[in-house]
């Protein structure tokens, strides 16, 4: 019996049925930060080679308007009950709109559903779609609860990163907006066969945001609030996020006893080609059984995951019965987990 494994006490199968998702506004060229880069040592570290393009959510677009277009293809495949059938209700906002409050509510109110359980978690950062469907498995198999909808919203590049200080820096060029559901149901349709969740942290804290002035990020003044980064801290991070996404990713393995060359599919955070192109390597998988979306969407933090997900099945990419194994780590390397899946989702 695997205390790690929930199913070994015979508790209820939960399913990952269904994903969908969203990207705002026509693409953005990375000519838009070129014109404004300045010449930067940073900008030679592989960590922010850019991709080709990106989405940018509009000034005006929040989170929930995200997290509603995303799910419209949902309510279009599932029927007019759909929203009426959550009884389980968990998102990630990378940029909250309203500090004090999480989307969760809001969300609900628009889509007239009325779940039972509404969770806003922040901790779970470019992992925050797999630790949302460890969250959802648990209280799934624990109530009456049958269905959850897990929203990831990525909103940050479009804000942050095109501020006029903000944008001649490198790692401007990499993030990307978007938003990416899933549907979880308790059934065995499409079964989540294993989670991993593992907490550092020791390495909480090692990343910063800063107004690159002593002002505190709410007060009034000069100084435009991002992710600041240094040579030393970026090779850390490096390191960490080679070594952990595989390390949790082949703890599911060995779990489900499968090798991570015989994963069918694997799909990660995107960070950066070099971690993509490593990752897989270090599973001993092909490139083209590691599909993303970096290129054309950038890093979209939490949302990597969901959006790459439908892409891949829209496109025909992901067969049923075949096992997809997900894997992320966040922030700093704070947080890191993997997820295996049975492939049953709808094709949209």
């Amino acid at each position: 019996m695997d205390p790690r494994n929930p199913d070994t006490f015979g508790l209820p199968t939960v399913s990952l049925v269904d994903v969908s998702s969203y990207l705002p506004g026509e693409p953005v060229g990375t000519e838009y930060f070129t014109q404004f880069s300045r010449s930067d040592r940073m900008a030679k570290n592989v960590m922010f080679r850019s991709p080709s393009g990106r989405h940018h959510v509009a000034r005006d677009e929040t989170a929930v308007d995200m997290a509603e277009r995303a799910v419209a293809p949902l309510i279009d495949r599932h029927g007019s009950d759909f929203a009426s059938n959550i009884d389980v209700l968990i998102t990630h906002t990378q940029l909250p709109d309203n500090p004090v409050l999480g989307a969760g509510p809001e969300i609900a109110r628009r889509l007239g559903a009325r779940p039972s359980f509404v969770y806003d978690v922040h901790n779970g950062g470019c992992a925050a779609f797999v630790h949302m469907m460890s969250i959802a498995r648990m209280v799934l198999q624990t109530t009456d609860a049958r269905t959850a909808l897990i929203v990831a919203t990525q909103n940050c590049a479009g804000p942050v990163f095109t501020q006029s200080d903000i944008r001649k820096l490198a790692q401007a060029p990499v993030p990307g907006d978007g938003c990416g559901v899933g549907l979880l149901v308790k059934d065995d349709s499409a079964p989540i066969l294993d989670i991993e969740s593992r907490t550092y942290p020791e390495f909480a804290g090692d990343m910063d945001f800063s107004t690159n002035s002593d002002r505190k990020y709410w007060e009034p003044g000069e100084g435009q609030g991002c992710v600041s980064f240094t040579e030393s801290k970026v090779t850390k991070v490096f390191a960490r996020g080679n070594r952990l996404v595989p390390e949790v990713a082949l703890a599911v393995c060995d779990r489900i006893g499968v090798k991570g060359r015989d994963i069918d599919t694997f799909v990660t955070n995107q960070p950066n080609r070099l971690f993509l192109r490593n990752w897989h390597d270090a599973l001993e998988l092909p490139a083209e059984r590691h599909p993303d979306t970096f290129d054309t969407c950038g890093n979209l933090f939490a949302a990597g995951i969901p959006v790459t997900l439908d892409v891949t099945n829209r496109a025909g990419g992901l067969r049923n019965g075949s096992v997809v194994l997900l894997s992320a780590f966040a922030h700093a390397g704070d947080f890191a987990a993997a997820a295996a899946v049975r492939w049953g989702a709808a094709n949209g």
